[in-house]
């Protein structure tokens, strides 16, 4: 449990302090104030982490920061499966839940115990989440148990993204290349992003 809280402290200080505004006020979303079991909720069984306002548009996001030693990688991962979790209706993640339409992943330039430190991200986007959803619903991106460590684009139209497995066994996940993203079907894929490409 000590886990949980520390991660969603580490999520919680670097949405407030480095994401709000080094990305969301450069870009004109502001954030919309939630009563906390509302909050609670829609994290739960959605999986949207804050809601945001920009202009007429409502926007709603999901988040995830990494410390510095994630800096080489380039893609994004969504949560897949929880096998190990003895509540049946736990098991499937964030992927089979997340109604979010956005995503916003973040590289700081430290590691979590040095974040008061830190103000700002090595790399950042914010993905269309709805868009990579229609490319999944029609097989252009596909998940796949294929024991790889990357994804690939295969027939130069499609992304083959592998299923990757915690090592203390709590969850399973799947990484998107962001790169591949904006190669395959153009900037719109990406609303804003620093150091991905």
């Amino acid at each position: 449990m000590s886990k949980y809280k520390n991660d969603r402290a580490f999520t919680d200080y670097v949405h407030k302090h480095i994401a709000v505004p080094n990305i969301y006020r450069q870009i004109s979303w502001e954030e919309v104030r939630l009563k906390k079991s509302f909050a609670k909720y829609i994290d739960m069984t959605v999986g949207i982490d804050y809601v945001f306002r920009n202009k007429d548009a409502v926007n709603t996001v999901q988040e995830r920061f990494r410390e510095e030693k994630y800096k080489a990688f380039t893609d994004f991962t969504i949560r897949y499966r929880r096998d190990e979790n003895k509540h049946e209706d736990r098991q499937e993640s964030e992927y089979f839940k997340m109604k979010a339409h956005y995503f916003t992943y973040g590289i700081l330039d430290c590691s979590k115990k040095d974040i008061s430190k830190t103000s700002k991200f090595l790399k950042y986007a914010i993905i269309d989440l709805k868009k990579v959803y229609d490319k999944i619903d029609s097989g252009n991106i596909y998940i796949s148990d294929n024991g790889k460590n990357t994804c690939e684009i295969i027939d130069d139209s499609k992304i083959e993204c592998p299923v990757k497995y915690n090592t203390d066994g709590s969850s399973s996940f799947f990484p998107i290349d962001i790169s591949y993203l904006v190669k395959l079907w153009g900037n719109d894929m990406v609303v804003v992003q620093k150091g991905f490409l």
